[in-house]
């Protein structure tokens, strides 16, 4: 039954797909590093490669990794020009998507999908092309817009707190940066689905209101590095935390340390700093022993590619059941990238940035 299927889907797919496709699509183009976008017309390829759809974009995420890479502070040099943009939804407008895993549905023409392009980027355009094992199907009850604000941040956070730190209802979480896209799913999912009680620690007073609405039963603002763990310690009775979910690094790193309690764990999922986390190995034998754990969910695509697909599948299966629910800040038009990027330098938003690319 399945084989008859791929035969029907091919014959739908032949049918549908124009023999002449233009090999220009409007995107904003990074041309110069440090150098604001520039909306313009861009080539893409007109044939697609096997395992290959092209998406008719209709929302991209913006993320701190895109700033990152549009600045020239990220490990990533793209070879310019350069389309950013990894986070995706759309329609499949074409497709040479092969299907050969019976466990995975089949993705057609015309079906909505969420697409994490981390590889081949390009989303900030009203066409990209993707790799078939970044696509999944977006459930009929979610809009578009709330579909591309949790495929990265919440899968992320899902495998760091339920695979990898096993976290459980009543243990206690610090979750670090909590305002911003990956903190706030982390609270998220923390709060809501493992029913921990979550510590939500901010840059800004004004941030900590949407963290405590999330789930967070107490948010406050890192006044110091030292206050941090002075406040944490406070509220667990100088016991420290089971977890502790840090996106900040830099200076706030340690302190975040500090905050773990006896055979507890610390996650590493990011550095909303821009400054890398840094840790004398002799640290780790004057605190009480703990856990040091590091979370990727490109590295999962690497080296467990089903984790990766199911943790994003996971996701959008329980934002469709209202166990969870992103945060979305704000929503632009494709000529407001640039300002859509300053957010992450201004602190003018939490939450995800969407950028709006079609109707």
């Amino acid at each position: 039954m399945k084989y008859i299927t791929r035969i029907i889907h091919n014959i739908h797919v032949n049918h549908e797909i124009r023999n002449v496709r233009s090999k220009f699509t409007k995107a904003a183009v990074l041309k110069t590093v440090k150098e604001p976008l520039v909306l313009e017309d861009f080539k893409i390829p007109d044939k697609l490669k096997d395992g290959q759809l092209r998406i008719a974009v209709k929302y991209c995420a913006v993320n701190m990794s895109d700033a990152l890479i549009c600045s020239g502070l990220s490990e990533i040099k793209p070879t310019l020009p350069y389309v950013p943009g990894f986070e995706i939804v759309g329609e499949v407008i074409e497709s040479k998507a092969t299907n050969v895993d019976d466990e995975e549905e089949d993705i057609s023409v015309g079906d909505r999908v969420l697409v994490l392009n981390k590889e081949i980027m390009g989303g900030f355009a009203e066409e990209c092309i993707v790799d078939e094992k970044d696509v999944f199907g977006i459930p009929s009850e979610l809009s578009y817009e709330t579909a591309v604000s949790i495929g990265d941040s919440y899968a992320t956070a899902l495998i760091g707190l339920a695979r990898r730190a096993n976290l459980k209802k009543d243990n206690t979480i610090l979750v670090t940066a909590a305002a911003g896209g990956l903190g706030l799913a982390a609270v998220d999912i923390a709060a809501n689905m493992c029913k921990a009680k979550v510590i939500g620690a901010c840059r800004l007073e004004k941030n900590t209101s949407i963290v405590r609405d999330k789930g967070a039963f107490i948010s406050f603002e890192i006044k110091s590095p030292e206050s941090l763990c002075k406040r944490v310690l406070k509220e667990t009775d100088g016991k420290g935390v089971d977890v502790v979910f840090d996106a900040v690094g830099g200076e706030i790193f340690p302190s975040a340390l500090d905050c773990v309690g006896h055979e507890g764990k610390v996650l590493v999922a990011g550095f909303a700093s821009l400054q890398l986390p840094q840790l004398n190995i002799n640290e780790l034998l004057r605190r009480p022993s703990f856990s040091l754990i590091g979370i990727s969910l490109n590295n999962y695509r690497t080296h467990s590619v089903r984790i990766y697909r199911q943790s994003v599948k996971d996701v959008l299966t329980m934002c469709k059941m209202g166990v969870i629910t992103p945060n979305i800040s704000e929503t632009l038009k494709l000529d407001q990238v640039n300002e859509a990027l300053e957010h992450f330098s201004t602190d003018k938003s939490s939450g995800k940035i969407l950028l709006k690319i079609a109707d």
